[in-house]
C-alpha cells in the first residue's frame, strides 16, 4: 500500500533538492528515522539507492548540457570509490549488532549534519580565506587533494548517506575556482550517482535496504525535483540555504538527544522501517 505521509515527504525532501542543490540525504535519512521510527542502517542504505536513482537524472541533463567537469569527478570516484568500499567491507567484517550500528550511524550521521549546514553557512567566508592559497597550487596537488576529499566522501557518505550535496560542492569550489557553479554542481551529482549506487548495493547485500520504502519515497521526489528546480530562480537562495542550516543543526541535536533513549532494537529491526 501507497502511504500518503511517504508520497508527502518524498515530495518535501525533493523540492527542497531542487530549490537549494542540498542532497536529499541530508533531510531524508534523518526524516526516516525522527518521523517514521526506520531503523539508522536501514534508513541509510534505502536512502543510498534512493539518491542514486535521483541523482541519475540529473547526471544526465548535466552532461547533456556539458555542464560536467570530468577530470574532477574522475579524481573524486578514484578516492570516493575505494574508500566506500574498504569502508564497507570493515562494517561486513565487524558485523555490528543492531544497537551498536545504530549508535555508530547516529554518530556519524550527527557530525555529517553539522560539517552540511557549516558549509551552508560559511561557505563564502571560508572561500574567501582559504581560495588565494589553493589558487597557489599546482595542477599535481590540486589532483592529489581532490583524490583524498574524495576519499573522504566515501567514507562519510557510505555510513551516513550525507555529504556529497553541499560538503562536496564546497569542495569542488575551493579546488576549482576557475569552473562555473553549474560545472561545480554538474560535477558534484555525476560523482554522486556511483558513489551512492556503490554504496547502497553495500546496504543491499548487508540486507539494509527497503526496496518497497524507496519506490513510495521516489513517487514523490521526483515531481517534487522537478517543481523546486523551477521554483529555483523565484525563491531567495540565502534564506533558503540558512533555514535549511537551522533545520539541519536541529536535526543533528535531536538526534543526538534521541541517542541517550533510544530501545535497543531486535534484529529484526534492522532491515525492518516503520510500518506501511
Amino acid at each position: 500500500m501507497i502511504h500518503p505521509l511517504y508520497v508527502a515527504s518524498g515530495f518535501s525532501v525533493g523540492l527542497l533538492v531542487g530549490m537549494t542543490g542540498v542532497g536529499g540525504g541530508s533531510l531524508m535519512t534523518p526524516l526516516l528515522i525522527l518521523l517514521f521510527g526506520v531503523h539508522p542502517a536501514t534508513a541509510v542504505g534505502t536512502d543510498l539507492l534512493y539518491a542514486a536513482a535521483t541523482k541519475a537524472g540529473g547526471g544526465v541533463v548535466h552532461g547533456w548540457a556539458r555542464s560536467i567537469h570530468w577530470p574532477a569527478v574522475i579524481r573524486l570516484a578514484s578516492g570516493s570509490i575505494p574508500a566506500s568500499i574498504l569502508t564497507l567491507v570493515v562494517l561486513w567484517r565487524l558485523d555490528l549488532n543492531a544497537e551498536t550500528a545504530r549508535g555508530l550511524v547516529n554518530s556519524v550521521l550527527c557530525f555529517a549534519l553539522l560539517l552540511t549546514a557549516v558549509s551552508l553557512i560559511f561557505r563564502k567566508a571560508v572561500m574567501e580565506t582559504l581560495r588565494w592559497r589553493l589558487e597557489r597550487l599546482d595542477a599535481a596537488t590540486i589532483a592529489r587533494s581532490t583524490v583524498l576529499v574524495g576519499a573522504a566522501l566515501g567514507v562519510l557518505v557510505s555510513i551516513s548517506s550525507v555529504g556529497a550535496g553541499a560538503v562536496g560542492v564546497t569542495a569542488l569550489l575551493l579546488l576549482y575556482p576557475q569552473l562555473p557553479m553549474a560545472r561545480i554542481v554538474g560535477s558534484d551529482i555525476a560523482h554522486a550517482v556511483p558513489l551512492t549506487l556503490i554504496a547502497g548495493a553495500g546496504h543491499w547485500a548487508m540486507g539494509a535496504v527497503d526496496w518497497q520504502l524507496m519506490g513510495v519515497l521516489l513517487i514523490g521526489s521526483l515531481p517534487g525535483i522537478v517543481i523546486g528546480s523551477y521554483c529555483a530562480a523565484r525563491v531567495p537562495e540565502t534564506a533558503l540555504r540558512l533555514l535549511l542550516a537551522a533545520t539541519l543543526i536541529m536535526v543533528s541535536g535531536k538526534l543526538a538527544s534521541d541517542e541517550w533513549h533510544w530501545p535497543s532494537p531486535s534484529l529484526a529491526a534492522v532491515t525492518q522501517s516503520a510500518p506501511r
